[in-house]
């Protein structure tokens, strides 16, 4: 999977599954453009990886950073191969405690953000003949209480993954989605959970993942790239679980 000469834009790649991402991606060779909120762990993630990481710091739950990030990648290097749509939210809630101002946040960041950026790289993306890797979850597969919005956001990111795969496969661009499963990542952290109630999310992840353990960014990482490159270039619309299990399993 050499990925030298490739030019790969990251969202959300501050920390988490984008940073482990990141770090990736740069070992094979690719030219990174890392994009997030906080522009001093973006720093910190490039200076991490190899090859001199263009920094761009933006919020792309707003349409003018989500236009300047994109501008500001094909001004730096010309074109784009690879769009790897990673950022994303979790708020807490059911159908009577989600407020609409919730719902809107999660939605803003977790599919509007992705169809805003996707739209704007698809005519690079079909000039470099890329692909596009989402971002989505386990959430997206099965059905959780508590965490509603979040639950349909990423459901739709599912059904965006394969809609926009069917309509770009005959011009040579290729679309996948990863759905991990719980992974050791700050998500839930900055969703709401105070560290004892993550360390106890954790430890009942043991009983909510047939392979007895959550997983790892490192882990997710390793699918995006795969799914990125060309060793994976007869797959399309495909929504793929890295989650120790966790979607196949059914309460007994």
């Amino acid at each position: 999977m050499n990925l030298a000469g490739k030019v790969v834009l990251i969202t959300g790649a501050s920390s988490g599954i984008g940073a482990a991402t990141a770090l990736k991606f740069s070992q094979l060779g690719a030219s990174l453009a890392l994009t997030g909120r906080k522009l001093d762990n973006l720093n910190e993630v490039a200076s991490q990886c190899g090859g001199s990481p263009f920094v761009v710091a933006g919020d792309i739950s707003k349409e003018a950073d989500t236009e300047r990030v994109l501008k500001a990648t094909i001004e730096k290097y010309g074109k784009l191969d690879v769009l790897v749509n990673n950022a994303g939210i979790i708020e807490t809630g059911t159908i009577e405690t989600t407020s609409l101002e919730q719902y809107d946040r999660v939605m803003n960041t977790n599919i509007r953000a992705v169809y805003h950026l996707t739209m704007l790289a698809v005519p690079h993306l079909l000039q470099s003949q890329g692909n596009v890797v989402n971002v989505s979850s386990v959430n997206g597969i099965r059905s959780f209480p508590g965490v509603l919005a979040y639950n349909i956001s990423k459901m739709a990111v599912d059904q965006f993954t394969r809609c926009v795969a069917l309509e770009l496969a005959a011009k040579g661009v290729r679309v996948n989605c990863v759905n991990p499963g719980v992974t050791v990542t700050n998500l839930h952290k900055r969703g709401g959970m105070d560290e004892q109630t993550y360390a106890k999310f954790l430890e009942h992840s043991k009983n909510t993942h047939a392979m007895g353990r959550p997983g790892q960014a490192s882990e997710v990482a390793d699918a995006i790239v795969f799914l990125a490159s060309d060793a994976a270039s007869f797959i399309t619309g495909a929504s793929l679980p890295i989650d120790g299990g966790r979607h196949a399993m059914c309460p007994r």
